[in-house]
């Protein structure tokens, strides 16, 4: 346990520095004017929804998106590529194989 006091102490501060500068960037924001809002979490929720309803499934980020209807066309298909790297490396999918990812069991 006293191993992880540390790191979380330093996540604490790293937070509070967050919370600071979000403060300051928020007063400097002109009266008036609202900032672009953050991006959606739709397509990992879109992506992590596909694989529960099948979990023994592997799938390829392309044929991710015609099961979800979504653009097939390599740049979007790139993004979702990107996805499915980070959804692996946070260990909710295993990859099986060059560019197959399967829910993590």
């Amino acid at each position: 346990m006293d191993h992880l006091t540390a790191p979380l102490a330093e996540t604490e501060a790293r937070l509070a520095d967050l919370a600071t500068t979000r403060k300051i960037i928020a007063e400097r924001i002109p009266p008036g004017t609202e900032p672009d809002p953050p991006e959606t979490n739709a397509a990992y929720q879109a992506i992590v929804n596909a694989f529960n309803q099948h979990p023994g499934q592997a799938f390829q980020a392309r044929e991710l998106h015609e099961l979800l209807g979504m653009p097939t066309d390599e740049a979007t298909v790139n993004v979702t590529r990107s996805r499915l790297g980070r959804l692996a490396r946070q260990g909710f999918l295993t990859q099986r194989g060059r560019g197959r990812y399967q829910k993590r069991t």
